[in-house]
């Protein structure tokens, strides 16, 4: 069933181990694993950690980690979809896992609404997905996803990982990043930031200027330093700072 939910289970113990390693160093207090499948990452995970909750959708895999870790007090398996599940019921934790690439994104963005709950996430995610969330102010992959990630944490890819090491073997290369919380989001009002962030970036090509155009009059732009430039051009710190300077402006944003 799990790869008619879009998963490529990862089997080579070394890169799980590095992944592991990534997540938890020597020793974690509790971690979250999303969709463990078979329990590759989950077995490299255990010797690390003292909590271990493993949420998993495909009842047929979540009824083998119970009978498997049925005697590890230490494992709580939540048979869900991840999506509708509070994150934040179990307190501070780490979050892991082998993302379905098709709902990459959703995952990510449930992850950081933890908020300082979050002590770090690390994903084995599509390289192209990977190559967003870290990417720098003017290169070709940087947009929405980069700047709102990267206004509440500090991107990191580590390593890529080729389709051989996966069964079945995907058709594109994965990579693992790991997403380490800000001590403060570079915004106050992050839901905010990110709808003023869909605006600017709603034709890439476009500058603000025509981006904003329904957001600020005529004469609000004119008088806009940045309005000639497109959002990929401003690093995120001053994209938060442009969405704070023209909040009083956008009252209904």
């Amino acid at each position: 069933m799990g790869r008619r939910l879009g998963q490529h289970f990862l089997f080579q113990r070394d890169l799980l181990e590095r992944i592991a390693g990534a997540a938890c160093g020597e020793a974690s207090p509790r971690v979250i694993e999303i969709g463990p499948g078979p329990g590759g990452l989950t077995a490299a995970l255990r010797p690390r950690v003292s909590e271990l909750i493993l949420i998993e959708l495909d009842p047929v895999l979540a009824a083998a980690l119970r009978s498997r870790y049925e005697n590890d007090p230490g494992v709580r398996i939540v048979e869900a979809d991840v999506l509708t599940t509070d994150l934040s019921q179990w307190g501070p934790t780490v979050v892991c896992g082998n993302l379905p690439y098709y709902i990459t994104s959703p995952i990510v963005d449930h992850t950081l609404a933890l908020g300082p709950l979050l002590e770090r996430a690390v994903f084995l995610v599509q390289r192209e997905v990977a190559a967003r969330l870290a990417a720098s102010p003017g290169s070709r992959d940087f947009g929405y996803l980069s700047a709102c990630v990267q206004a509440q944490c500090r991107v990191e890819r580590l390593f890529l990982v080729k389709p051989a090491a996966f069964r079945p073997p995907p058709k594109v290369d994965s990579a693992v990043v790991r997403l380490t919380p800000l001590p403060i989001p570079l915004t106050p009002d992050l839901p905010a930031f990110r709808r003023f962030l869909s605006a600017c970036f709603r034709q890439k090509r476009k500058t603000l200027r025509n981006n904003l155009g329904g957001l600020l009059s005529r004469e609000q732009l004119d008088a806009l330093p940045e309005a000639s430039l497109r959002a990929e051009q401003l690093s995120v710190a001053e994209l938060a700072a442009l969405h704070g300077r023209l909040r009083p402006l956008t009252p209904s944003e």
